[in-house]
């Protein structure tokens, strides 16, 4: 195993296009990083540097301690999964997966443990002589990781393994791709541009965004602190609800104006974030997770300016629970590259004038399309952007 160090890496095209710039990124040694973005963003730009299938413009790439820059894809000793499993569809599963040790002329008894030992692992004993063509797609792509856990390599680098399954398979290979890399314990770098892969996979989530490293942590701190507007809009399903407001401060309250309601943000905003002082009298973005709403109705334990009220457009019954979405009269905030990068976000149609929420309400909640909602707000969970820097306001 080796981590994979970026120092100030950059990457720009012929036509004066930068894939990705100044790129400072350290993959621990038996990691599961993944990184998440956009269509475009370079996040697949920066796996093919790491296979060296692409030229590195600027900066400096470590694989363990050697710099790798000028290094042959083949010397580079890692092993890629790609989208579509590239499998060779006139060989056996067992031939597939032992194909690099047939290539690298290792002894035909050691090609036939190693392929053993990854199939008894990835549970394809039964199939190493079918052909792919024979195959489920879940049981194709436990063969591509099964061609790669042969060669023992340092790095591991998955690109999208898993858009071409369908919804449930997806489910099914996120846990057993995740329970695969901690059994072996090979330094991973992922690339989707599924957020729910990210979260549900990784040990740490790298969010890029045109190329630029918006933000590297744990899943859950993404969830709980994002750095910025973009990191805020598209961890979490659904997105998180911007709203453009003016801040205000009534004897040591805070509380902002949202179109024609006014938000408090309880009494111990004030001193919990010292810096929010600073923007009284000035428009910021607040930001509300869905999860933070609860009808009012089932919840009475919010004091009246800490509820908001408008007029349900959409329920959505999952049974545990409701996503409902509602319209109010207040200044939606938008990223297009967030809405780019959910699929609910994008689904769900921006009204013309006012705002569009979603919350997640109990499953007891009995509103209805066309109701009028009140909700309250947990507002200590709240998060605060600065509009010009797009920055979370923190401190």
């Amino acid at each position: 195993m080796a981590g994979v160090t970026f120092e100030q890496v950059s990457k720009e095209y012929p036509n004066g296009f930068k894939a990705v710039s100044d790129l400072d990124l350290e993959i621990t040694e038996g990691e599961f990083l993944v990184m998440v973005g956009p269509s475009g963003c370079g996040k697949s730009t920066t796996l093919r540097m790491i296979a060296g299938l692409e030229d590195i413009s600027s900066g400096t790439l470590r694989i363990g301690d050697r710099v790798v820059n000028d290094v042959h894809p083949k010397d580079r000793d890692i092993a890629m999964v790609f989208q579509n499993y590239a499998l060779y569809p006139h060989m056996t599963v067992g031939e597939n997966i032992g194909f690099a040790l047939k290539l690298a002329k290792r002894p035909k008894d050691e090609i036939k443990q190693r392929v053993d030992d990854a199939a008894r692992l990835l549970e394809l004993t039964e199939q190493l002589d079918r052909k792919p063509a024979q195959l489920s797609g879940g049981q194709r792509q436990r063969v591509a990781m099964g061609r790669a856990i042969v060669r023992r390599p340092q790095v591991f680098l998955l690109d999208e393994p898993l858009s071409n399954l369908d919804a449930k398979l997806r489910v099914q290979m996120r846990a057993e791709i995740t329970q695969l890399q901690r059994s072996v314990g090979v330094t991973t770098f992922y690339v989707t541009h599924d957020q729910v892969e990210a979260m549900t996979m990784a040990d740490r989530v790298a969010v890029i965004n045109k190329g630029i490293l918006q933000q590297v942590d744990a899943p859950q701190t993404l969830f709980d602190n994002p750095d910025n507007l973009f990191v805020a809009a598209f961890i979490g399903s659904p997105s998180m609800n911007l709203l453009e407001g003016t801040l205000a401060d009534n004897a040591g309250r805070l509380s902002i104006s949202l179109g024609s309601q006014t938000l408090g943000l309880g009494s111990l905003v004030a001193s919990q974030r010292p810096a929010l002082r600073s923007y009284v009298g000035k428009k910021i973005v607040i930001g509300l997770r869905p999860s933070d709403f609860e009808d009012a109705s089932v919840d009475s334990s919010r004091p009246s300016d800490q509820r908001l009220r408008g007029t349900v457009e959409n329920v959505e019954a999952l049974g545990f629970e409701k996503i409902v979405y509602f319209d109010m009269e207040a200044k939606q905030v938008f990223s297009e590259d967030a809405l780019d990068l959910s699929d609910e976000a994008a689904e769900a149609v921006v009204p013309t004038s006012g705002a569009r929420l979603s919350g997640r309400l109990d499953a007891s909640s009995t509103v209805r399309i066309g109701d009028a909602l009140e909700v309250t707000v947990d507002v200590d969970k709240a998060h605060y952007f600065d509009t010009h820097t797009g920055l979370a306001i923190r401190g």
